[in-house]
């Protein structure tokens, strides 16, 4: 009566280590500026905690070194999409974990024969709003800033970042399509989840 569950379990498994991924890679918005005396190869990365670059100007002649420069709490340039994404992609690990605790906890009762209703059911149902509350909050990010792209939005990068205000185009990176999977992962794992329901128990009295 359980398999539904076991899928979402899986399914919550990848989705939930998607979502870090995609919260780890710097490639969210992927930049062609035309001025390549700094960003040597004329691509840059903005990523929701650094924006990144790949430059020959410090190094020897056939060599290259990236450069990346960290996103504090402080800085006002940052658009508002990054800081939603900073947040949400947080909230959604954590309830992502949690939704994976409480379907651990109901599998093992069920395939260690525990059949109290109160110890299966309702851990399901928890981890099925768990699952669909991280899908949502991976959602609205990924979205928001995929909106972003499609406009072209530019962000008011100080001077000591070597980054222009605007680029010559821009594209959606990895860490876009990576984050559309994990919300259908864990969206799916939480209407598994939900979908469980406790059998009914007869017991057969022979005299």
């Amino acid at each position: 009566t359980s398999h539904l569950q076991l899928a979402a379990f899986a399914l919550g498994t990848v989705g939930w280590i998607l979502c870090i991924v995609s919260m780890g890679v710097v490639e969210w918005r992927v930049w062609h500026v035309d001025n390549t005396t700094i960003i040597s190869s004329g691509i840059a990365w903005v990523g929701i905690w650094k924006v990144c670059f790949i430059s020959y100007l410090y190094v020897s002649p056939g060599y290259r070194e990236q450069f990346c420069h960290k996103f504090s709490g402080y800085d006002s340039f940052i658009p508002q999409e990054i800081y939603a994404a900073q947040g949400l992609l947080l909230i959604a690990m954590f309830l992502g974990l949690l939704g994976l605790a409480a379907t651990v906890f109901a599998l093992r009762n069920v395939y260690m024969g525990i059949i109290h209703k109160t110890l299966i059911a309702p851990f399901f149902l928890m981890g099925g709003f768990f699952y669909i509350f991280a899908g949502l909050c991976v959602l609205i990010p990924v979205s928001w800033n995929f909106y972003s792209v499609t406009h072209n939005q530019s962000i008011a990068f100080p001077p000591s970042y070597y980054m222009p205000s605007s680029p010559a185009a821009q594209e959606a990176g990895a860490a876009i399509p990576v984050g559309i999977v994990a919300v259908i992962l864990l969206l799916l794992s939480g209407t598994f989840s939900l979908s469980y329901r406790f059998p009914m128990i007869t017991n057969n009295i022979t005299k």
